[in-house]
């Protein structure tokens, strides 16, 4: 998938993502891993910056596995924030699918 793609989308599948269930970093890595080929290393810096804009609060659970983990939760602004871009999404979701069947129509 093309890079500018996933950069556009991404900060929306985390939002849905964390809307479901609270999660910390390397578990929501590997649930968007399954939709969409992406670094951990894209994921902190934007983790951090929502955090930072109070569209999540974070919290540590101790792990039997190591260090205690940050966990991610949607805050009211966020959930705000995300139905937003969810609307914006569709939008432009319908808007190019349109485009798409007016030009591929116009080739055939």
């Amino acid at each position: 998938m093309n890079v500018q793609f996933k950069k556009g989308v991404l900060e929306l599948c985390v939002l849905v993502l964390i809307s479901k269930k609270d999660q910390y970093g390397y578990e929501l890595a590997q649930n968007i891993s399954k939709h969409i080929d992406v670094a951990e290393g894209t994921l902190y810096p934007l983790l951090r910056r929502l955090t930072k804009e109070d569209y999540f609060t974070t919290y540590l659970v101790e792990s039997t596995e190591g260090p205690s983990r940050k966990y991610y939760t949607l805050t009211k602004k966020g959930r705000d924030y995300m139905e937003q871009l969810v609307t914006e999404w569709r939008q432009f979701r319908r808007s190019v699918d349109t485009l798409i069947g007016e030009e591929l129509g116009r080739n055939e």
